[in-house]
């Protein structure tokens, strides 16, 4: 594989997180984020979520110095762009339109993962050493020598925007909505930051979904046996099934996330009459709950918003959590007190006649971005004194 300008400066791919010793990649990627942990992704892996066969080739870029590990990227070979949330279809369509080869394509992110995080997993003695046009250029060269036609960065967080943020290089911006806890008590305490009117809608929302006989029952990963988690995987499939999709994820990897970072899991059930009928799946971070898999086979009234979001608020202050990143999507959320955050993704593309359409398609598009954002700004229902 290339060397960077630093002749000492290795990059190798791995075709399997495996290749790389646990402690090696945990000592870079550290543990507070659930998602980046040598284990989270080699449940993936071992459980056939992300194989050649399922399109997601482990490509796992290793940075060797004087031959030492000094960084690592989580990288994947994609032969399609399913279960990324940063969207490049009509990319990909253009590129056929002109009889252009657009996969296979070098992604760097968490599979099935729209949230932000490190994604460059460097020790400060590399991190010292970059500056942003030449990452940039190694990964070009990465890339090409793997034989993609183009690369993706998704959802990098700041320190890895200041080794990314290249002139004239492609950089999309997105718009989730995160809650933040702002040193809060209970959830008494958030509500009273809200105007009355949404305080009362929100109180409404939560007393119908126990009028209608709902409880909850909450599991650590350490505390979740095999029957509950059978049902919990049950309405996951539920979700894709109803969207007339597969589901990403299997048995087997939610078996292994269990298994092997009960510490990080918690799973919240909905109850009634004696029989679970929905269930949501949280990750806790060093200082964040993710909220990330969600299902039901029967609709009940803001069932969903109680089980997703407003227990999840309820374990993140429990828990003493600052954010709570609930996912994807989803402008419901800012009603209810989800503050709207930029996401950033880079991108690279051999092929030199769309870059410069594809720089105005970025440019144009963070425009909107960042007017969608001051708009859901002013939208928020805190109140003004709050």
């Amino acid at each position: 594989m290339p060397e960077m300008e630093n002749a000492a400066l290795r990059i190798d791919t791995v075709a399997s997180i495996g290749d790389i010793p646990e402690p090696v990649w945990d000592a870079l990627a550290g543990s507070g984020n659930p998602f980046l942990r040598h284990r989270f992704l080699a449940a993936l892996e071992h459980s056939g979520c992300t194989t050649t066969a399922t399109g997601w080739t482990p490509s796992h870029l290793v940075f060797r110095q004087d031959g030492e590990v000094v960084g690592v990227i989580p990288a994947y070979l994609k032969h399609h762009s399913m279960g990324e949330y940063v969207f490049d279809w009509a990319w990909a369509d253009a590129y056929q339109r002109y009889g252009l080869e657009y996969y296979p394509k070098l992604l760097m992110a968490v599979p099935f993962t729209p949230s932000t995080g490190a994604r460059l997993l460097f020790s400060d003695r590399l991190r010292a050493q970059l500056d942003p046009p030449a990452l940039h250029r190694a990964l070009d060269r990465v890339c090409q020598a793997a034989g993609g036609h183009s690369w993706h960065l998704l959802f990098p967080n700041a320190d890895d925007q200041v080794l990314l943020d290249a002139p004239g290089r492609l950089h999309r911006l997105g718009c989730q909505f995160h809650w933040l806890n702002r040193n809060y008590n209970s959830f008494e305490d958030f509500l009273a930051t809200l105007t009355s009117r949404k305080r009362k809608s929100i109180r409404k929302e939560r007393r119908q979904v126990a009028e209608q006989g709902i409880g909850f029952e909450h599991f650590t990963g350490a505390e979740l046996p095999d029957p509950v988690l059978e049902t919990f995987y049950l309405f996951y499939q539920a979700t894709y099934l109803k969207r007339g999709q597969r589901p990403y994820l299997n048995l087997d990897f939610f078996r292994a996330l269990r298994d092997r970072q009960p510490e990080q899991l918690q799973v919240t059930m909905a109850v009634k009459n004696g029989e679970y009928i929905a269930g949501a799946l949280f990750l806790l971070g060093q200082d964040t709950l993710y909220g990330r898999y969600w299902g039901c086979l029967e609709e009940y009234d803001h069932l969903h918003f109680e089980t997703c979001y407003y227990q999840g608020i309820e374990l993140a202050i429990a828990r003493g959590l600052r954010r709570f990143d609930a996912g994807a999507q989803g402008e419901h959320k800012l009603v209810r007190g989800f503050e709207p955050q930029l996401t950033h993704s880079w991108h690279w593309v051999a092929e030199a006649g769309f870059a410069g359409a594809l720089s105005r398609f970025c440019q144009e598009e963070a425009a909107q971005v960042r007017a969608y954002r001051e708009a859901a700004l002013d939208a928020l229902p805190f109140r003004q004194d709050s």
